[in-house]
């Protein structure tokens, strides 16, 4: 289980009960361009909400008052700079509802962190900084980091995307500005095709609608931000697939007298689809058919267990399976060894093709070779453009072939068969996230 799971399965405040302790935690990110305010919208909602404790409260003092932004950048490189560099999880709950957020970096060379928060997000809040833009202009031009930050979201299927236009308390005429950048905001997204839940006024230093509303300021008179993110839905368990399994630890009885089942237990988190007893289940990659003896949930108790959940399987004889195998719904899946994907493209070196990276899918490795690049993504027009490469934190469609056959589906049907990461082979740092088409 991830961080975040964890937490969202083991904290149970005081004020999370009744219906609250029946709805699922919601995860989101905040995301935009550099000291768009993001930090302290997060520290605001924190606050305002009194999921803040007074003595942690008095530890984020500057110059005599409350600097929000602070209760997230926890680096200590964060707080000099002023700036957020890493993602920083927070946890707090209201009376409906229970909320993970994902503080993500605005600076272009974090799009990788930015990238890792959204993979797992259920909704994504987009800020914008009014200050900016030339807010009187209603031709205005987006900052670019916006613009692609609002592309990554949606081709990582984060399902609700919220534009937030924040310190309109700054400007001149906050509704001519909101008027003018919400209608920009709304002609980019028709173009790109992102679907949009809402486009709300904030303040995050004053507090205007971001959890208790400011009804008519601006012209707006829907939800307030934290009302809004109340009634947002979850992300959705891609029970509709055929049943997938990634196996993360294999575990082995001390001892078994029972000759009926395998003495291991392969654990994992089910992708697809749903595994119960009696279900035979094909083994990748070496092809070998079983029949499912046991399937325990995460506390051992017998039940059948539907994706999203975590698992231990047990089959009826002992097969060969380690970490990194894929337990799969026999004569469904076709294996493959080349996939077209989206890229974005988060190393310092440039993507070219020819090169050879690690894949990470799920929990097995294998080696990748970069066959083509498509083209390239302006962020800026949307536009497909021919290109030999892919420099830093640009998106693009590109051309893999694998060493092994992988079991993939496109990204718009499995956020988790549909999802690769690929790592340089020398620096093990993460180079890019691809999404198959």
């Amino acid at each position: 289980m991830t961080t975040i799971d964890l937490i969202a399965a083991s904290a149970q405040p005081a004020s999370a009960t009744g219906q609250n302790d029946l709805k699922s935690a919601l995860k989101f990110i905040t995301c935009g361009s550099v000291d768009d305010g993001k930090s302290t919208l997060i520290g605001r909602l924190l606050v305002d909400s009194k999921a803040v404790l007074v003595d942690h409260l008095a530890g984020v003092q500057r110059a005599g008052e409350t600097d929000l932004a602070l209760l997230t950048d926890g680096l200590s490189a964060e707080r000099e700079q002023g700036i957020t560099i890493d993602v920083a999880y927070r946890y707090f709950a209201t009376e409906h509802r229970k909320f993970i957020i994902g503080d993500a970096p605005g600076h272009e060379q974090y799009t990788r962190n930015m990238v890792t928060a959204a993979s797992s997000a259920d909704a994504a809040v987009v800020l914008v900084d009014a200050t900016k833009l030339d807010w009187q202009n209603p031709a205005m031009e987006l900052l670019q980091q916006t613009r692609r930050h609002s592309l990554l979201v949606n081709l990582l299927r984060v399902p609700s995307i919220v534009f937030a236009v924040n310190k309109l308390d700054a400007v001149e005429d906050a509704t001519l500005a909101f008027h003018n950048i919400s209608g920009a905001l709304a002609k980019f997204a028709e173009a790109a095709k992102i679907p949009v839940r809402a486009t709300v006024p904030v303040s995050a230093l004053k507090g205007f609608n971001v959890v208790d509303g400011k009804p008519g300021w601006c012209g707006y008179e829907g939800l307030s931000l934290l009302d809004l993110l109340e009634t947002l839905p979850g992300t959705p368990a891609e029970t509709g697939e055929a049943f997938s399994f990634p196996v993360q630890w294999v575990e082995k009885f001390s001892s078994s007298s029972d000759t009926s089942q395998g003495r291991r237990v392969f654990w994992g988190r089910v992708a697809t689809g749903g595994v119960q007893p009696g279900q035979t289940v094909t083994i990748l990659p070496s092809g070998q058919t079983a029949v499912v003896a046991q399937v325990l949930d995460h506390i051992r108790q017998p039940r059948a267990i539907p994706a999203g959940h975590s698992a231990g399987i047990v089959l009826d004889r002992e097969v060969d399976v380690s970490r990194g195998d894929w337990l799969l719904a026999p004569d469904t899946f076709t294996p493959s060894r080349e996939v077209a994907v989206t890229m974005a493209w988060m190393d310092d070196e440039p993507l070219v093709a020819g090169r050879v990276y690690w894949a990470l899918q799920g929990h097995r490795w294998v080696k990748a070779k970069v066959r083509r690049i498509v083209h390239k993504l302006d962020v800026n027009t949307l536009a497909e453009e021919n290109a030999t490469e892919l420099p830093p934190n640009a998106i693009g469609h590109v051309e893999l072939s694998f060493q092994e056959p992988l079991v993939t589906l496109p990204y718009v049907r499995s956020r988790i068969l549909g999802s690769l990461v690929l790592v340089d082979t020398a620096s093990h740092k993460t180079s890019g996230a691809a999404l198959v088409l």
